[in-house]
């Protein structure tokens, strides 16, 4: 397909010429990716800019779940990230294969500038409770390695306003996780939020 073909090779010129001529901007290859999907999995922040432009769908999901503003979050793809959430139809409740969202996976990665852009948003679902029962704060601590980017990222959470006190499916609060892995930053970082 010439369109995702252009997208995948960062192909400017070919893009445009292919929307001008009315292609079908939603068009997808044999894995339900669009163009602004595969250009995102390149992070091709060009050919990714012309699609959003173009109104490509930010929420579209490929047969791994994947979609552009949830793949951008999970690999720190900041310029895509805040592109798609600039089109103001990003849709926070999309979900990945893990039935988290960007957020979840982008604090358990330490995508620190990508928390934060999303931590901008007013209604963010930060509480989100993923298919493994955690939530953003409790994948940056038990995926976390307890360093400092990771205990900046608890704090950033807490400066949001996380509940800091959801826990996992075994009844496992995030500050018994903390504190387990002998993480002392974030116990302290937790427990001055009112953690139990």
């Amino acid at each position: 397909m010439e369109f995702i073909k252009a997208a995948r090779n960062n192909d400017i010129e070919q893009l445009q010429n292919l929307l001008e001529q009315g292609v079908d901007i939603e068009t997808t290859d044999s894995h339900k990716r669009t163009a602004l999907m595969v250009a995102t999995y390149e992070n091709h922040v060009e050919a990714s800019s012309v699609l959003i432009n173009s109104g490509a769908d930010v929420n579209a999901q490929d047969d791994r779940l994947e979609s552009p503003l949830l793949h951008a979050g999970a690999s720190g793809y900041l310029e895509i990230l805040k592109a798609c959430l600039a089109t103001g139809k990003a849709d926070h409740l999309v979900l990945n294969r893990y039935g988290g969202t960007a957020l979840i996976p982008a604090c358990e990665r330490g995508h620190t500038a990508v928390v934060q852009e999303l931590l901008k948003i007013a209604d963010y679902p930060i509480d989100h409770i993923n298919n493994l029962t955690w939530t953003a704060l409790m994948e940056a601590i038990v995926l976390g390695n307890g360093g400092q980017t990771h205990t900046n990222i608890v704090q950033l959470l807490v400066n949001a306003g996380c509940d800091v006190n959801i826990p996992d499916k075994e009844g496992i609060s995030p500050l018994q996780h903390a504190k387990k892995r002998g993480f002392k930053d974030i116990v302290a970082i937790l427990e001055k939020a009112g953690a139990q």
